[in-house]
């Protein structure tokens, strides 16, 4: 439990200052500005008091209880100030000192020592190198922190990895008028983590939604477990920075090249539930009808407007975004008839017209609530002067209170002019917008969280006529060999263990040998040096496609002339023509399992780059979705007459090779490229792995 960081009924300042532009003075500040309702006791040597306040030697001279100290001194006596905490009985330390792990080298090892002190005295620490926390509830008002937005109590709890991203967040929501709950942001966090902040706030009913943002994840598996339980219970909006840079330089295959470092965090925050965004402010704007509004419990929206251009642009953007505007029932349209002007709309968009009144407004409200294939409603709302618009807020507002099903408003106004129209919905807990687009997004952001919250993956099937037993043995053995990447055979034999299917295919030593194997295997062959040192054999001439009987012997003849010193054996294999060309492929990920790759493969990958990525272990349903998710999807199900492919293999050999990875972890990458799938056969033609 984290009471004592959320809720502390004292807190200590070890580093207070009487410096006015100072952080040690700057949180006292804070919290006396704030209303904080418990003690303050600023620790400070050499002054008498700090805003008034005693100021004491040490945390060790203050004779009441302490649950809280923030620690603001050097970094160099930073582990001495946890140590006098924990003498003292503080529960939790926020270190906002920076020149720790941050800066590498020294700063890692300091850290370390601060990490061994709190466990020695049974201190938890928050941070280092951050900005601290803020609770808005009226009963606490902690605002431990060095920053300056004061916020207004609210629903909304914010977790920031930067402290500066988290202050942006803050900030805007205050522009807004919208309130927050608690606030995070935990820096180095080298004990309390994100996940653990995320579960706490699961457990707070007040907490209406979860904003993240993070820059990377120490503990993927951690993250996930606490994510998907609290996903379930409520909405957590995530964001995450630092997409632009490449991952480990893990290019040796196709898979790890296209492995970027943001796709991870993505599909980690797809797997929990979590709704992601890339652009703060709709996010920002996003959170705000999460925290009023309940969730829709599908995508089939209902529009009211008094306005007919804006009404398009919502409908563009939520139609493009895969929500849909239904019908009317027969039954909706005799009442909209009846209670509407005659010139107004009763299809859905429902136009009441400009000079559409509060009655209006509820006709069609009443409608669409009790229309069951309408789960959500979008009001375009413009404030003519000829028409008494409090009148028409308040209805919406009092048909808002039932919290039947979410509303979103484009309130089209001048906020200087019509401040009571607006107050009213603000005060009614109708989130409004002023473009269509935006509340567009937000709804569409709604729908989003309840189609990942609905939707249910299945389980992992495990394939048991798999060789477990020959599959080890044969890691074994090539570590034994060394070399990073396994030769053909083995690879071959590899997959054979998992049943995954590969090409008739033989391996010989010497150019003598290779036309008696293409005979057993029967024309067109392909024929391949096989030398650990060569990876990407096309690249340098070291494969040769459709080789007829009288071609096999000069070609490979050639490939000897040209690979002397590689001393390399002959991969023979059947040629196959026609199908489609993919790709299946797998990267390991540290504290995390594998990502897995699927996509249109040969030569074109990397260019292409029509792929889609997995978390293993995947299920049926998930190796379905990344078939369907790739651009080219029409090329496997069919297209102008062409014949699809068998899909089905296609799941099978994907959940193939999400069992390979996750039960062989060593295995570091997996690219099957080409996998040449037909309507009624998938087999893989070429095949690399790195252990």
């Amino acid at each position: 439990m984290l009471d004592a960081l959320y809720k502390p009924k004292s807190v200590a300042i070890i580093g207070a200052s009487t410096k006015e532009l100072s952080i040690g003075n700057r949180i006292i500040k804070n919290l006396l500005d704030f209303g904080f309702k418990g003690s303050v006791y600023p620790i400070n040597p050499k002054a008498d008091e700090v805003r008034g306040i005693r100021a004491y030697n040490s945390i060790l001279d203050v004779s009441s209880e302490i649950d809280l100290a923030h620690v603001i001194i050097p970094n160099k006596f930073v582990p001495q100030a946890v140590e006098d905490c924990g003498k003292k009985g503080v529960k939790v330390a926020i270190i906002n000192s920076a020149g720790f792990k941050e800066i590498g080298g020294e700063g890692i090892l300091l850290e370390e020592q601060v990490v061994k002190k709190a466990k020695e005295y049974n201190v938890r620490v928050f941070g280092p190198n951050c900005q601290g926390i803020i609770n808005t509830n009226p009963n606490v008002r902690a605002y431990c922190n060095f920053t300056f937005t004061k916020p207004e109590t609210g629903c909304i709890s914010i977790i920031a990895q930067s402290g500066g991203v988290g202050e942006v967040i803050n900030q805007r929501f205050s522009e807004l008028d919208v309130g927050i709950r608690m606030y995070a942001s935990n820096g180095n966090a080298c004990d309390i983590s994100i996940p653990e902040i995320i579960r706490y706030w699961s457990d707070d009913e007040q907490t209406r939604v979860i904003v993240v943002h993070v820059e990377n994840l120490s503990n993927p598996k951690e993250f996930m477990e606490a994510a998907k339980e609290t996903a379930v219970k409520k909405p957590i909006l995530g964001m995450k920075t630092g997409r632009t840079k490449e991952g480990a330089k893990a290019v040796s295959s196709h898979t790890g090249g296209l492995a970027k470092i943001d796709i991870a965090t993505e599909l980690i925050f797809k797997k929990c539930g979590i709704v992601t965004f890339r652009d703060q402010e709709e996010l920002c704007q996003a959170a705000v009808a999460f925290a009023s509004q309940p969730i829709p419990k599908g995508k089939r929206v209902g529009i009211i407007t008094n306005t007919g251009g804006p009404a398009i642009i919502a409908t563009d953007e939520l139609v493009e975004a895969g929500l849909e505007i239904p019908q009317l029932s027969n039954n909706a349209i005799k009442i909209l008839k009846e209670k509407l002007y005659s010139a107004a709309s009763v299809n859905n968009p429902i136009d009441v017209l400009a000079t559409g009144g509060g009655e209006h407004f509820r006709a069609a409200l009443d409608v669409l609530m009790n229309e069951p294939q309408i789960d959500s409603i979008f009001i375009n709302f413009v404030t003519p002067f000829f028409v008494d618009t409090d009148m028409i807020s308040q209805e919406i507002v009092e048909e808002n209170k039932a919290h039947k099903k979410p509303i979103i408003c484009n309130l089209m106004t001048d906020k200087r002019q019509w401040t009571k129209t607006i107050n009213i919905l603000k005060n009614g807990g109708v989130p409004c917008y002023s473009l269509p687009e935006t509340a567009a997004r937000a709804l569409i952001a709604m729908t989003r969280y309840n189609d990942l919250k609905a939707r249910e993956i299945g389980e992992v099937q495990i394939f048991n006529d798999v060789d477990r037993e020959k599959a080890r043995r044969i890691i074994k053995e090539s570590k034994k060999e060394g070399g990073e990447f396994l030769p053909a055979e083995k690879v071959n034999n590899l997959l054979a263990a998992y049943n995954i299917p590969i090409a008739k295919w033989g391996l010989v030593n010497n150019s003598k040998e290779v036309l008696k194997e293409a005979r057993k295997i029967g024309f067109p062959v392909v024929v391949k040096v096989d030398t650990k040192s060569i990876v990407h054999k096309s690249d340098v001439g070291g494969i040769a496609l459709n080789l007829e009987e009288k071609e096999v012997e000069s070609t490979v003849k050639d490939m000897e002339r040209k690979f002397t010193a590689e001393k390399p054996s002959f991969f023979v294999q059947e040629f196959l023509s026609g199908g489609k060309e993919l790709i299946i492929g797998a990267k390991a990920e540290k504290d995390l399992g594998h990502l897995i790759l699927f996509g249109i493969g040969g030569i074109y990958v990397e260019i292409l780059k029509d792929v889609a990525f997995g978390i293993t272990p995947i299920t049926a349903l998930e190796a379905k979705e990344m078939l369907s998710s790739i651009k080219s999807y029409s090329l496997l199900s069919g297209f102008r007459g062409e014949k699809g492919v068998d899909q089905e293999k296609l799941v099978e050999i994907l959940q193939r090779v999400s069992q390979l990875v996750t039960e062989l972890p060593m295995v570091q990458e997996i690219d099957l490229n080409p996998i040449i799938a037909y309507e009624n056969r998938v087999v893989v033609v070429d095949a690399r792995i790195r252990i």
